[in-house]
């Protein structure tokens, strides 16, 4: 029987988390052996991952297994794996942001993120072979090492997608006069949630007083939440712009319900999950064109070629008082998303699986096709 085994440093809620239990699913449903290795793993995630240490222990390591490392930030795992040596490792990255991002805000966490880019250097002469989950990312694999490279986009669960909105909180937000501007992500230095409140404080200058801006998501950096916040009140915004935190799948979708444009400004992203999830709930995109967004977007929305706050605030009065804009927007989106559906890429990891149990990692190469229509 074909293995393949999964490592990830924590195992959690999120797209990294999800994903890793997608592709556990799809190829024990195939006859795959199929297990999931972490340092951590945290709610609701309990009891769905084996201590790394346990391979090669109490689970038998074959010697054509393939071990597939998931890589976005450094950690013992891979040091753990890089000493192991496992024949066929294979290494999905999930991007690391450059630390240089983090240094004036979480210097623990930028050593942690220079720590990663330096292991997938390493990883890079060690293995063969390399899952990205966007063209983007497969780019920065070659240049870390890795000769032979294929594009996986992100699995998604239906569940993330189709699950119910908090209607209760969907009725109060649609009762409040203004545009209703959301984004979804981490508040991070590197999603540059500052140039969205900057943004909007443009727009309600200038095209709609009573605009509102929701930033959806925990923090990676209390200092840097604690600066948007400060801006914020500096601006006079302290009442048109909530941070919500970490918040259930349930109270995300019906910010996103609510919302009459998604805005994303960041500047480091590897995929970018909340295009998607735009797109599932009809919502028009305005998107500054950086990293992996222009590649994920794909035309599927209004596509901005700097942060400057007057553009964007013009690009976002444009669509939502162009009816017929955002019609064609949200059209394009939901053609957009069938590209990234759970059924194609569960197609798209089999046919890798396969090529990897026919020794695929074990032949020196260039880039490894890519899925129809992702790039």
């Amino acid at each position: 029987m074909d293995a393949l085994h999964q490592f990830v440093p924590t195992l959690d809620a999120g797209a990294v988390g999800a994903h890793v239990l997608e592709i556990q699913r799809c190829l024990r449903e195939a006859g795959w052996e199929s297990e999931v290795f972490s340092e951590h793993t945290r709610a609701p995630y309990e009891g769905r991952a084996r201590p790394f240490t346990e391979y090669g222990a109490s689970v038998p390591a074959g010697t054509d297994d393939i071990v597939l490392y998931h890589s976005a930030i450094g950690s013992n795992v891979a040091d753990w794996l890089l000493d192991r040596r496992p024949r066929r490792l294979v290494v999905d990255y999930h991007n690391i942001t450059p630390p240089e991002w983090f240094m004036a805000w979480e210097p623990p966490l930028a050593y942690g993120l220079g720590w990663g880019r330096a292991q997938l250097r390493t990883l890079g002469r060690r293995t063969r072979f390399g899952i990205a989950d966007s063209a983007f990312n497969a780019g920065e694999l070659e240049v870390a090492g890795v000769r032979r490279t294929a594009v996986l986009p992100i699995l998604i669960p239906p569940e993330s997608l189709h699950g119910p909105a908090d209607a209760a909180l969907v009725e109060r937000l649609r009762a409040r006069d203004g545009t209703r501007w959301v984004f979804v992500g981490r508040l991070a230095p590197n999603k540059q949630q500052h140039l969205l409140i900057a943004a909007l404080s443009v727009f309600r200058r200038v095209y709609d007083p009573a605009a509102t801006l929701v930033l959806v998501g925990a923090s990676s950096s209390p200092a840097y939440e604690a600066a948007l916040r400060r801006y914020g009140a500096d601006l006079g915004l302290a009442e048109a712009v909530t941070l919500t935190g970490a918040v259930s799948d349930a109270v995300r979708n019906a910010y996103y319900a609510a919302a009459d444009v998604f805005v994303c400004l960041s500047a480091h992203e590897g995929f970018c999950v909340p295009l998607l999830e735009a797109w599932h709930h009809r919502v028009p995109i305005v998107a500054a064109a950086a990293a992996a967004v222009p590649e994920t977007l794909g035309g599927a929305g209004l596509l901005l070629p700097t942060t400057a706050a007057t553009t964007v605030a013009a690009a976002v009065a444009r669509v939502t008082q162009d009816r017929a804009l955002a019609d064609a927007l949200r059209a394009a989106g939901t053609a957009r998303a069938e590209v990234f559906s759970l059924e194609r890429a569960r197609a798209r990891l089999m046919e890798l699986a396969g090529a990897l149990a026919g020794g695929l990692a074990d032949r020196p190469a260039t880039r490894w096709g890519s899925p129809a229509g992702a790039a």
